[in-house]
Parts: C-alpha cells; structure tokens; sequence
C-alpha cells in the first residue's frame, strides 16, 4: 500500500502539480508557498515514517498551505 500511494503522488506530480508537471515552469513561476512543495513534503513523510504517520504530517502540511502561514523551508521531521 505504502509503494502504490508513493507512486500516486509521483503520478499527481507528473501530471497534474504546478510545480513538478511537464507543462510547469518552476524555475519562472512557483505556485507552492513552501519548500519542498506539500506533494513532495507529503511524499518524503511516507517514505520515512510509513504509511499513516506520514499520510497524518502531509494533511496536516496542506492545512498550512494558505494565507495565515508565512511559507519558506518546511522539511519533513527527522523523528
């Protein structure tokens, strides 16, 4: 389960992110408030905690991604 939602969010990226898909222009505009983006932040998090833990630190990365938050670096935990 855990490989088939990495891959899920690789697919997003590819396709659908305006920041990691083919047609995006990162390098002239970027969409996403944080760095690395909420896809990749969320991605990172499943890698390294698991399946739940890491879905659970994504969610709650995407509920920061609005106006009321300053943005910048943001990386996954280390624990």
């Amino acid at each position: 389960m855990k490989q088939f939602i990495l891959k899920s969010i690789r697919i997003y990226q590819k396709l659908f992110s305006f920041d990691h898909a083919f047609w995006a222009q990162p390098h002239k505009f970027r969409v996403c408030i944080h760095y690395p983006s909420c896809s990749e932040y969320t991605y990172q998090a499943v890698e390294r905690f698991g399946l739940f833990k890491g879905l659970r630190l994504g969610l709650f990365r995407l509920l920061r991604c609005n106006i009321f938050f300053k943005g910048g670096v943001d990386e996954v935990p280390k624990k």
